[in-house]
């Protein structure tokens, strides 16, 4: 006899299609690996706090002034969680992107000799970072070099050359197209054909991989969850698109777009690809590779290379933000700030994990810290004393996760 209404396995199926995702977050939670759900919470808090400080804090033009000032930053992130994943360190970056926006500025320089266009210029300045980023990574990978001391001697061979470049301390970069990477912002109308294109894109790369393992015979997995991500992300982009287009002077910048494709593209490069596949290889377990095939030298020289154009690339950033570049270039809080975006949205310090998306998440967090400070009129050691908080709780979790997940057989 039966004391109650037994409910069908089919009518429990849809429920169990939502449920399952966040069980297996759960799961993975409890056995160390804690994703991104730390930084979420820290954006949400951060976000509260100021706002209950200032309300400026979450106007359009903030906004708007936000991804601009992280911009710079996030670019050079990007490269650094690369040079992590192997278990190095890149200490040049910082000096890099101001030789970078030395470059920049001297090959855009109006009546002079080498005056190209605006493209070029920065072209030349990437080029740079790369071959920079290349001699730094085979020092590492050939003659064995650690990636700690061969950066250090970097960095001071970096300031050697901005030095050097700038003997009358200062140039003014007047070339629109270099200006505009930092200082453009597209019409509002402009922001929602870009909001439209970047959801298209997103979703036919999310139907067509579920369409794709449908032809193959393969299984996929919850297409619910995976329609309602779909959802999701475009109702998020449609939603920055119109606090942003609330500023009534500007509507989403150029920089913004920047990171995004950076973003998306670099992201393929570590998850889809057959080189980010030998970056995790190498970075959990470098001899492991070697033996399974992998060229480590090779695998190491091109991170190497990839992070001296990001860094690169967040100079010209720089550079076009202040319309000009200056001996105190590539200075500052740049290398740090850059260092701990990474490690604060979540790439491991130990090497073979972490993603691209944890750059933007960590600078993103620096930025707002720096940003709300300054809207609140807070001393600027309270950023730092914050900042380092927070960077030592990321390395801690980071720590003992990596203790779980070896405990738990992960």
């Amino acid at each position: 006899m039966t004391t109650g209404t037994q409910i069908p396995a089919d009518a429990t199926a849809p429920v169990a299609l939502i449920t399952r995702p966040f069980h297996r977050v759960m799961d993975n939670i409890r056995s160390g690996d804690v994703g991104i759900w730390p930084v979420v919470i820290g954006l949400v808090v951060i976000s509260a706090f100021f706002y209950s400080k200032n309300s400026n804090y979450a106007s359009a033009t903030n906004l708007n002034n936000l991804i601009v000032q992280m911009a710079g930053v996030t670019m050079i992130a990007f490269g650094v969680v690369f040079v992590l994943l192997l278990g190095e360190i890149d200490l040049s970056i910082g000096y890099l992107s101001g030789v970078a926006g030395v470059v920049v500025a001297e090959f855009q320089l109006a009546g002079s000799s080498h005056e190209f266009p605006g493209l070029v210029a920065i072209f030349l300045a990437l080029l740079a970072g790369a071959l920079f980023g290349g001699i730094q990574g085979s020092i590492v990978a050939f003659i064995g070099v650690p990636s700690f001391i061969a950066t250090l001697a970097g960095l001071l061979v970096a300031q050697g050359i901005i030095l050097y470049g700038l003997p009358q301390q200062l140039i003014v970069i007047q070339n629109n197209t270099v200006n505009n990477v930092a200082n453009y912002y597209f019409s509002h109308s402009a922001g929602w054909i870009i909001a439209a294109i970047l959801s298209a894109a997103y979703a036919l790369v999310v139907l067509g991989a579920i369409a794709t393992r449908k032809r193959a015979g393969a299984m996929v997995k919850n297409v619910p969850f995976s329609l309602f991500k779909v959802v999701a992300m475009t109702a998020a982009t449609f939603l920055l698109v119109l606090w942003s287009n609330r500023d009534p002077a500007r509507g989403v910048p150029f920089a913004g777009l920047l990171m995004v494709i950076l973003f998306v593209c670099l992201t393929f490069l570590a998850k889809k690809t057959t080189f980010g596949r030998h970056v995790y290889a190498v970075g959990g377990n470098a001899e492991a590779a070697r033996r399974a095939g992998i060229n480590v030298p090779r695998i190491k020289i091109i991170v190497f290379m990839i992070s001296g154009t990001m860094a690169a690339l967040g100079g010209v950033i720089f550079a076009a933000r202040l319309s000009s570049v200056q001996s105190s270039a590539g200075g500052g809080t740049i290398l740090l700030d850059a260092i701990a975006a990474a490690v604060i949205g979540g790439t491991s310090l130990f090497g073979g994990r972490g993603e691209v998306k944890s750059a933007l998440l960590g600078s993103l967090i620096i930025a707002m810290i720096a940003n709300g400070i300054d809207m609140v009129g807070y001393s600027q050691y309270v950023k730092y004393w914050v900042t380092g908080a927070i960077l030592l709780a990321a390395v801690i979790i980071d720590t003992v996760s990596r203790k779980r997940q070896l405990a738990s057989g992960r």
